[in-house]
């Protein structure tokens, strides 16, 4: 099995929208089982007595446009051992790259990518919680995920 942890700031936009994304590709091309997919925060600002705020709303009606459902999902904080139990730790922008790299001290196994670095792109998914263009986050999450799930499911 695959392990794969998508990562942004808080937990509740990008990162979010890639794990469900992912989960959809993976179950619609009938490999499920192959993967374990999750998301988490390098900040804990969206979680709050220990729960964790739900997918902001406009991330879940992109999602929904789309036909993906990330219903029950709510934010988690990345925690140094996360380093341990993942295959794959994926950051949306360069920040999420620095915090996870201080998190774990680096990358000395090779497990943290930038998700757009698998489109072949080095650019950021634009955080759309500041840029509201939530499609727009959508659509490089997607090209990103696709791109992952194609080179992993060969």
């Amino acid at each position: 099995m695959i392990k794969i942890l998508f990562v942004c700031h808080g937990n509740i936009c990008r990162s979010p929208m890639a794990e469900f994304i992912f989960k959809d590709m993976a179950q619609k091309a009938g490999v499920s089982e192959k993967f374990y997919i999750a998301s988490a925060a390098t900040s804990g600002e969206e979680i709050w007595g220990g729960v964790g705020n739900p997918v902001y709303p406009p991330a879940r009606r992109e999602l929904a446009k789309h036909g993906v459902s990330c219903a029950g999902k709510r934010a988690v904080r990345l925690k140094k051992d996360d380093y341990e139990k993942y295959d794959y730790i994926i950051g949306m922008d360069s920040e999420n790259m620095r915090g996870m790299q201080r998190l774990f001290g680096g990358d000395k196994q090779g497990k943290l990518f930038k998700i757009m670095s698998f489109a072949g792109s080095g650019k950021d998914v634009s955080d759309p919680w500041y840029t509201g263009d939530f499609s727009a986050a959508y659509e490089d999450i997607k090209s990103g995920c696709k791109a992952l799930f194609d080179k992993l499911n060969n």
